[in-house]
Parts: structure tokens; sequence; C-alpha cells
């Protein structure tokens, strides 16, 4: 079970270009997709969906083409997108069994076992008699989620799952996709690099529609090691760090400010050396692109 990419592309009319010849293996287990808004991401995830036609290029789900297999890939798929519309009206268990429906679950018995199979994984027993309207965002999240794994699928694509969601209810959701990704593939599309961070063992990040980087995490931290560095600084010095350094965070501190930045040697006496994080591999990804561009 794997997901196949190449060449892909999707040119949108008007001439803009979502996806400029991706090129993706997707293995079984979180796959994170991360990049900026308008990078292309949920371009990718509807046409992996078959919701959206590629310009060019292929795309193969457990070797099913995108473009010629939607029934089957269709019968393995379940899809969280961005946004989502339930009826405010139905009941938690209503608004499942409804969408159980639409998936073509016609057996009662059969449906109601699903419902209850995805309630529970979505830890969401307890609020099933609940008007939608009542809901939280947290819980309208695990809703999706739960509609999402009615057809227990083997592929389960969410896009942008925790965006809005308070800390609490973020860590739930992040859990939930880790249990999940047990015996199937997840692909998990955001902006926010800690949703990757304590999820994913490999990851890609767009721009523009094009990968900048696609391996597992710990190849894209290597480059970093024993070149990211934190100073502890007084606000006063941040302009003139960030001349001399190149920063990926700022962050308040009991004396003032801590940096993080990368650099091949520390100049200053303050300075400490810290293992990379992904926010750091990240924004110094960006930059490179950025850099890149702009001598082109």
């Amino acid at each position: 079970m794997q997901i196949e990419i190449r060449g892909l592309r999707k040119v949108y009319p008007g001439g803009v270009t979502a996806l400029d010849g991706i090129d993706l293996t997707i293995p079984p287990g979180v796959f994170g997709l991360l990049g900026p808004n308008g990078s292309g991401k949920t371009t990718l995830m509807r046409i992996l969906a078959t919701l959206l036609e590629p310009s060019a290029g292929e795309a193969y789900v457990d070797g099913h083409d995108v473009r010629h297999d939607k029934a089957a890939i269709r019968r393995m798929l379940g899809y969280m997108p961005q946004e989502f519309g339930f009826y405010p009206s139905l009941t938690v268990y209503e608004t499942l069994d409804y969408f159980g429906l639409l998936c073509r679950i016609n057996d009662p018995s059969e449906r109601r076992s699903r419902v209850e199979q995805s309630l529970g994984r979505a830890n969401l027993d307890e609020v099933a008699g609940r008007r939608v309207s009542t809901l939280s965002g947290g819980m309208k999240q695990r809703l999706g989620i739960a509609q999402a794994l009615l057809n227990d699928p083997s592929v389960l694509i969410v896009d942008e799952p925790t965006a809005g969601l308070d800390p609490e209810e973020r860590m739930r959701l992040r859990n939930l996709l880790v249990e999940l990704a047990a015996g199937r593939i997840v692909i998990l599309s955001t902006h926010i690099v800690s949703d990757i961070s304590v999820t994913a063992e490999r990851l890609a990040i767009l721009d523009r529609g094009r990968v900048l980087f696609a391996g597992p995490v710990a190849e894209l931290l290597a480059p970093l090691e024993g070149r990211t560095w934190i100073i502890d600084i007084g606000e006063e010095e941040l302009g003139q760090i960030r001349e001399q350094y190149f920063v990926t965070g700022v962050f308040r501190s009991a004396t003032g400010m801590q940096v993080r930045v990368i650099a091949d040697e520390m100049a200053d006496s303050r300075g400490y050396s810290a293992a990379p994080t992904l926010d750091d591999a990240y924004v110094t990804t960006m930059k490179q692109e950025a850099r890149l561009d702009d001598v082109a």
C-alpha cells in the first residue's frame, strides 16, 4: 500500500498553476504535507481524493489511477476537507448515519455498526445525541474525522484538521491521527509546523506548487545538526542579531529575549548549541527557496 505521484500538474482557468510537476511517494503511516497557504496542498488532496482532475502527470493510490479508477479509490478513502458542512439541526449520530447512506452503506445493521465504531474512534460516544449546532470547534473537527472513518479507509486524508482549535483539542486530534495511522496511510496537510513534528515521520514541504523537500523528518533536520544555536539577549539587541545571524525563532525569556539562529560558528559568547527542530528546518528551507528565487 502506497501512493505514487509523478509529474503532477494542475493549472486552473486563467493560467494559475497550483501544482507544478509534483513527484512524491507516500508510504503507510502519518505523512505530513507542510507549506504556507496557497502552496498547493489542498489541490493535491482534492486530486488524490478524486474530486479534481489533474492537468498533467499521474497519481496512483494503491495502484489505482486517480483519473480512471475513481470508484475503487473512493471505496478505500476517507477524506476530511478543510471546510465541511454539517446540518446543524441533526444530532451527531444522525449526521454519521446520513453520511453512511452517502457512502452506500445501505444495510441498516451494518450502518449502525459503522456509525458506532466511528463514534468510538473519534471519542464522540457521549455526545452522539447532541445536535451539531451545540458542538465546540474541536468536537466538530472530531465529527469530521468520524465521517471520514465510516468506510474503514486504508487511506485517510485530513486537510488542516487543527486550524482554529484550542491547545487541548489540538493535542487530542493529533493523538487520534497517530492512533489511526496503524495499518493505513494518513496524509496530514497543514501550515502548522508543530502538527507535523509530533505526528509524522515523513513529510513533504510545498511552496507555490513545487516540492522543496520530501523524505524523513530526520533527513530534513540533519543539515542543521551542530549549526543551531540559542542566544539570550536584551530586547534592544534583536535588530543587531538579525543582521549578524539567520534567525529562525524569537521567544520571551525571564531576562529579555531568547533567539534561535542558524550559523556554522557562534561568535557570541552567550550562544549555546541546541538540537534543531522542525521549525528551524522549515524556516531555513523556505528562506533558501526565497534566495534562489531572488537569484533567478
